[in-house]
């Protein structure tokens, strides 16, 4: 059965959200991190509730809203979300708490909005959505995971028209202990320069991105989403590349486009530059995280990224590593990983 993304919401560091172009003006950081361009939340949330949500909780239902106002789809059969580090701000904050009440006397709210499924609980219950609703965490590969739940209730006829998103925060907290263990840099970078620089760590980043998947063709759809692999610490990630692509009966020569998750960590990148030197040495390169910096499901802005590329039949400049003449793609690979561990594989065609 064929899974179609019918429409894409992103919340990013770039003005993607509600886009009028596609990345047509670009925002440059110079620093380690990224911050996220929020949206006026009173769009789609009661402004007596805004305040009591933390900034994941915000992000992830007005993502979510949009992508069913784009889809014109009020109601959803399922919502499924992925993520890694949950609601931080909120898990913090309850942490904290603890030690200054010594564990006495603790207001509840931190406690109850910290979990991992709150974002989905959040946007069910705006909703009043009672159908399946679902949360993976699984590190590095949990935005992956909630997709491929949506594409086997999809095969399975149990739902159709399917929300599934990927959200991750990063506060300050988390940032200082991500940076000593080396995943980001000690050293302002402009963002737009990162795949330029040749050292350890990369930027942090944050965001939300939801997708509405479905198993209809319409002509409205963004694209296809032909293929979806998971991998975990792969001896030979080439061979499983070329693996993927027999068994869709294709070649490397028909990707039109490889899309990567370099983020300008040296040893991050060691692994795409392999890949890239076996299998796609003259193909058109894309990378996409000097955008959104680099979190567990970051990857979720690159299937976004890859969707509007199929569907405006053109690819911004600005992820473009290696172009081709008058590209416009039709069939996409997109590969990431996550601290080498956690490896993911997406094959996107135009409708």
């Amino acid at each position: 059965m064929k899974v179609y993304i019918r429409s894409a919401a992103s919340i990013s560091a770039q003005k993607t959200f509600k886009q009028a172009g596609f990345l047509n003006e670009l925002i440059e950081y110079t620093g380690t991190r990224l911050p996220v361009i929020e949206p006026d939340f009173k769009e789609y949330i009661d402004p007596r509730l805004i305040r009591r949500m933390s900034h994941v909780i915000k992000r992830g239902v007005a993502a979510a809203s949009e992508c069913l106002k784009e889809a014109e789809v009020d109601m959803p059969g399922a919502i499924i979300t992925g993520t890694a580090f949950g609601c931080m701000e909120d898990t913090i904050t309850f942490l904290t708490r603890i030690v200054e009440g010594n564990e006495e006397m603790l207001p509840p709210t931190a406690f109850i909005q910290s979990t991992h499924n709150t974002v989905a609980a959040q946007i069910a219950l705006m909703l009043k959505c009672h159908a399946y609703n679902n949360t993976f965490v699984h590190k590095g590969v949990s935005f992956e995971h909630a997709l491929l739940d949506a594409i086997m209730l999809l095969n399975e006829q149990e739902a159709d028209n399917i929300l599934v998103g990927g959200t991750e925060e990063m506060v300050d907290t988390s940032f200082k202990v991500l940076t000593r263990l080396g995943l980001y840099k000690r050293w302002p970078v402009s963002n737009l320069a990162l795949m330029q620089t040749v050292s350890a760590g990369t930027i942090g980043g944050e965001g939300a991105a939801f997708f509405l998947l479905s198993d209809k063709a319409d002509p409205a759809n963004l694209a296809e989403l032909s293929a979806l692999k998971i991998l975990f610490k792969p001896e030979h990630i080439e061979q499983s590349i070329l693996t993927l692509l027999k068994e869709h009966d294709l070649k490397p020569v028909d990707i039109d486009l490889l899309i990567t998750g370099k983020n300008g960590d040296t040893r991050n990148d060691a692994v795409y530059r392999q890949v890239i030197s076996a299998i796609f040495p003259e193909h058109p390169i894309a990378n996409y995280k000097h955008l959104c910096g680099e979190y567990p499901v970051a990857n979720s802005f690159g299937l976004w990224l890859s969707a509007n590329i199929l569907k405006n039949g053109s690819v911004p400049e600005v992820v473009l590593q290696r172009a081709a003449p008058n590209l416009k793609p039709k069939k996409i690979l997109l590969y990431n990983h996550y601290q080498n561990k956690y490896h993911s594989l997406m094959l996107l065609d135009a409708v």
